[in-house]
């Protein structure tokens, strides 16, 4: 069918040259994680996302200013039956003026909607063109998937006991993990599902402040930030059985967007606390399923109405 391919365009107050050398600078919006150049005709590179995709590409067309093409010649997907979807697939950029401004078309022909990674690809580009892409431009920054690292962390203690109790959930979230990941370490992701009541920066180190009520808060330190697969907290400040316990978050790429692992790790019994923390936690990943695929949560007080 014609007209199936995903395409994305917008359009900016910024020189031709300056968005063409945008859409080369390939680390600076789309993944740190690039070995070759990205910036010549006839070049390859490769990209790679841990072990859940790789791709390698080649540079068919570069007219400076006005177009920009890669092949795909190889590539591998974890979540898909078929791994090689996207292999044979072009990937273009088309720049040019109008009313004043500068226009990118971006099209990922042969990406189609019968493909297995179709929606979670829509997203992920959907990302990367028009928020990454666009805040490069204009900003001179973009917000590309981190070099991957083991970066730091710091130590946490090892429990004691054998027999502490954890809370685990896990869930299919109709959004790519970037999105998701937004949701869970800046403050305004946080505060669409959790509590709008949030303090938060994305830094490890940093402490997190939660309020729910007038005199009620909690506090948790980031002990660990591994764009986009996992973060995790510990409890500072809270009901007494929550001081000391562990929050991790991981996150795993998905046909259909992403899968949360949720654990809350280290508590020392089954009460009654417990029970109905296991119970919140559900309803607040619905309100955090619902923000990530719809723009809007149920944080508290909404949770569980």
């Amino acid at each position: 069918m014609d007209n199936q391919d995903f395409k994305t365009t917008f359009a900016v107050t910024a020189t031709p040259q300056d968005v063409f050398a945008a859409v080369n600078n390939v680390r600076g919006w789309w993944s740190e994680n690039i070995e070759g150049d990205t910036d010549k005709l006839g070049s390859e590179f490769v990209y790679h996302y841990r072990d859940v995709h790789r791709s390698r590409m080649r540079i068919v067309k570069w007219t400076p200013n006005k177009t920009v093409e890669w092949q795909v010649l190889d590539n591998y997907f974890k979540f898909t039956k078929d791994a090689r979807e996207w292999t044979g697939t072009h990937i273009r950029f088309e720049i040019s003026e109008r009313d004043g401004k500068t226009l990118l078309e971006f099209t990922h022909q042969g990406l189609v909607p019968t493909y297995e990674c179709f929606q979670i690809c829509h997203d992920a580009w959907t990302h990367y063109i028009q928020e990454s892409l666009k805040e490069l431009i204009l900003t001179g920054k973009g917000s590309p998937t981190p070099k991957e690292t083991e970066g730091e962390r710091l130590e946490q203690p090892v429990p004691e006991e054998t027999s502490l109790k954890s809370i685990c959930h896990r869930l299919l979230i109709g959004a790519p993990v970037e999105k998701v990941y937004a949701a869970l370490t800046t403050q305004e992701g946080l505060a669409g599902w959790w509590t709008p009541d949030t303090l938060a920066k994305p830094e490890v180190g940093s402490i997190l402040r939660f309020g729910f009520e007038p005199d009620y808060f909690k506090e948790m330190q980031v002990v660990a930030l591994e764009p986009y697969s996992k973060v995790a907290w510990r409890c500072l400040k809270a009901f007494e059985e929550w001081i000391g316990t562990t929050l991790t978050f991981e996150l795993e790429p998905h046909a259909k967007g992403a899968v949360l692992y949720f654990r809350h790790e280290g508590w020392a019994a089954y009460t009654k606390e417990f029970a109905s923390c296991s119970y919140d936690w559900a309803l607040f990943f619905r309100s955090l399923k619902s923000f990530c695929e719809t723009g809007k949560g149920f944080p508290y007080p909404e949770f569980n109405k």
